[in-house]
């Protein structure tokens, strides 16, 4: 059978157990004998390679192995896919289940897959389908210096996007110009949530920020929305309409609205049935990185029942880290930082060469720990060379066939859940707490807490169009679900706990990998540990 071009390559490889890189599997497909110059280049490559690399095709065309007229022997095509019944891939035979802890369905469609085993070998992929599109990537873009002006302007530029999803609901005046008005006038603003406090009386006095100044207004205890103060977070975009007082020093509330994602929100989908694997915290480096789970998660890739899995998404903290909390020296495996993305890449080379990968850092990862992360380092990027992956800031939106994905590592998770109520934001549900962000319309509202942020140019945290699947990790706990229709996924970790973990109690859900259909939104996970 001829290889017809890089997806019957990858077929062919994966049939004898190879996985491949991508710049490798070009090489082939370019050469004047794609069948010739596999074979050579397999004899290139040591007996106990498990992947095709790019050095191992150079090697073969630069030997002149590849030529029509080598008289080396080599057959004209290599056998066709699923004939060698003893190369690796055909032996392999990966165990994949389902935890007691994860529900079985959810009422947004979601399922968890049972127990079940790998049908057969991946078959190949026509790659001319995928379609990627990045957006909201800072990386190389960060101008912030850190004086008072940048805090001034991104303030600006937060108030001014997100306040624009909210004056046309309500009849806004500038805080200088409300506090001008007379007595029983009705009045409405829009601004930042400067301060939130109680009352003696058990009310709940809200300050509000605009470009001009502040203004306060007083929420009843006994008013339908008085349970929303309980969700603002300082410096959020709200609007607020109600009555002067006889005084005009206050307001008091009538309606309070967030930017929110319109109820009649309607997703975009792909035309064709293709799925993405959505996984975060890999944390290699760690002793407590769950090699197997990782293992059996790549052999799934390779197998019929992942035929349909063209992207992979991971959402921050590739590797362990180096100094992130006390002590962690004495729980990692790989004390260098660089030996750590090192090892990475290795793992990540597992993974079917035909797929697309998207990553961005997170807070172990060697960036810069304040929001916007930009993509790593030019130094980092040579390391991480794996199939070409695309690294991206954190956050950035990937669209994928015209899906797109809000992908955010997710330290501000950890605000939201210990400022909100435990029913609207809690670690056993994140999914819950990313609502709340979508909510607001921004990744981390919260300026001066737990989450650091970097003043840019723009507010690179705000999220201005609705995406249809919001994707985020850093908590270590696995949940989705739908909020207006977008699709919220946290994808748990690749790590057991910690010694750390188990001082802070955080019992992680490990060795999970959500799977979306893109064509539907459905979302299955699979387990590997």
């Amino acid at each position: 059978m001829p290889l017809e071009g890089p997806a019957r390559i990858v077929s062919e490889l994966t049939s004898r157990g190879y996985n491949a890189e991508r710049e490798a599997v070009t090489l082939i497909a370019s050469a004047e004998h794609p069948s010739k110059t596999l074979e050579a280049a397999l004899e290139t490559a040591p007996e106990d390679a498990l992947v095709l690399r790019t050095e191992h095709v150079r090697t073969a065309l630069e030997s002149g192995e590849s030529s029509a007229d080598t008289g080396s022997g080599t057959p004209s095509e290599p056998p066709s896919a699923g004939t060698d019944s003893s190369s690796p891939a055909a032996s392999q035979d990966p165990s994949v289940s389902t935890g007691d802890d994860i529900p079985s369905s959810t009422p947004d469609g979601g399922v968890v897959a049972d127990e079940t085993k790998g049908a057969g070998t991946r078959g190949p992929i026509d790659t001319s389908h995928q379609v990627v599109d990045i957006a909201n990537d800072m990386t190389g873009q960060s101008t912030g210096t850190g004086e008072y002006k940048d805090f001034v302007k991104v303030f600006r530029d937060r108030l001014e996007r997100l306040g624009s999803k909210l004056r046309g609901r309500v009849n806004h005046r500038p805080a200088t110009s409300i506090a001008s008005m007379p007595s029983g006038s009705e009045v409405a603003m829009v601004g930042l949530v400067n301060d939130v406090r109680s009352t003696a009386s058990g009310h709940w006095l809200v300050e509000l920020e605009d470009a001009t100044g502040t203004f306060p207004w007083l929420v009843m205890k006994d008013r339908e929305y008085a349970e929303l103060v309980e969700e603002l977070l300082c410096d959020e975009v709200i609007a607020m309409e109600g009555t002067l007082s006889d005084d005009s020093g206050i307001a008091f509330v009538d309606g309070m609205y967030f930017p929110d994602v319109p109820r009649t929100h309607k997703p975009s989908t792909a035309d064709r049935h293709v799925q993405a694997a959505l996984i975060s915290d890999v944390h290699v480096g760690s002793q407590e990185f769950m090699h197997d789970a990782w293992n059996g998660f790549t052999d799934w890739l390779h197998t019929e029942d992942a035929q349909h899995v063209e992207y992979l998404l991971i959402a921050g903290d590739m590797v362990e880290g180096v100094g992130i909390y006390p002590n962690q020296d004495e729980e990692l495996d790989v004390v260098d930082i660089y030996d750590q993305y090192e090892l990475f890449n290795e793992y990540l080379k597992q993974v079917p060469g035909d797929l697309e990968i998207v990553m961005i850092p997170g807070n172990h990862d060697a960036v810069r720990l304040a929001e916007p992360q930009p993509g790593f380092d030019e130094r980092l990027r040579g390391i991480m060379d794996a199939h070409d992956a695309r690294i991206v800031s954190n956050p950035s939106v990937v669209t994928l066939e015209g899906v797109s994905v809000l992908m955010y590592h997710g330290v501000s998770l950890d605000e939201v859940i210990a400022e909100l109520p435990a029913e609207k934001a809690s670690y056993d549900e994140p999914h819950k707490a990313m609502y709340q962000l979508l909510k607001k319309r921004h990744v981390a509202p919260q300026f001066g807490g737990h989450t650091r942020l970097a003043p840019e140019e723009k507010d690179y945290l705000t999220i201005d169009e609705v995406p249809d699947i919001f994707h985020t990790g850093h908590v270590h706990k696995l949940g989705f679900g739908k909020y207006h229709n977008v699709l919220a996924i946290n994808s748990g970790c690749w790590q057991s706990q910690t010694d750390f973990q188990k001082s802070v109690n955080i019992d992680p859900d490990s060795g999970y990998a959500p799977i979306v259909d893109l064509d539907t939104l459905d979302v299955t996970v699979q387990k590997f540990s």
